[in-house]
């Protein structure tokens, strides 16, 4: 392979082989803009570590998806949102369209269109909260 291709997206941008801009990094965690919001601040908060999805996670990486959330708040009251008006989760497989973990935060959830409320439904097969991440991860 090239050094210069990736053959997932996400692992392009968090190799800086994009111009996407990158809101936050640090040694284990990248977060950029989505590129079809579904509401003013739509971000993604990505462990810079190829996981292919949340139910690829080990008991191990509790700490790491603990931080992601934490992060994505951060930013969230970062651009003087709220946190409470504020969506986080994670799509469940096969529910993905990128194969690599991703976190997405919303906001303000009150703006969310008809099609993105169902896209990114609470609690469904297919959006799972960060919180139901960690309880599978003992």
């Amino acid at each position: 392979m090239a050094p210069d291709h990736s053959p997932c997206i996400f692992c392009s941008i968090v190799n800086k082989l994009t111009d996407t801009e990158i809101l936050y990094e640090d040694e284990e965690i990248c977060v950029f803009r989505d590129i079809k919001p579904a509401s003013r601040f739509h971000i993604l908060t990505v462990p810079k570590r190829h996981i292919e999805d949340a139910k690829s996670l080990a008991p191990a990486d509790k700490e790491l998806v603990v931080n992601m959330l934490r992060i994505a708040r951060e930013l969230v009251e970062k651009h003087n949102l709220s946190v409470t008006d504020s969506r986080f989760g994670y799509h469940w497989p096969p529910f993905r369209s990128v194969k690599h973990l991703h976190l997405h935060t919303i906001a303000p959830e009150s703006e969310m269109g008809f099609m993105s409320r169902l896209i990114f439904k609470k609690d469904s097969y297919w959006f799972v909260s960060p919180d139901y991440v960690v309880s599978r991860l003992g």
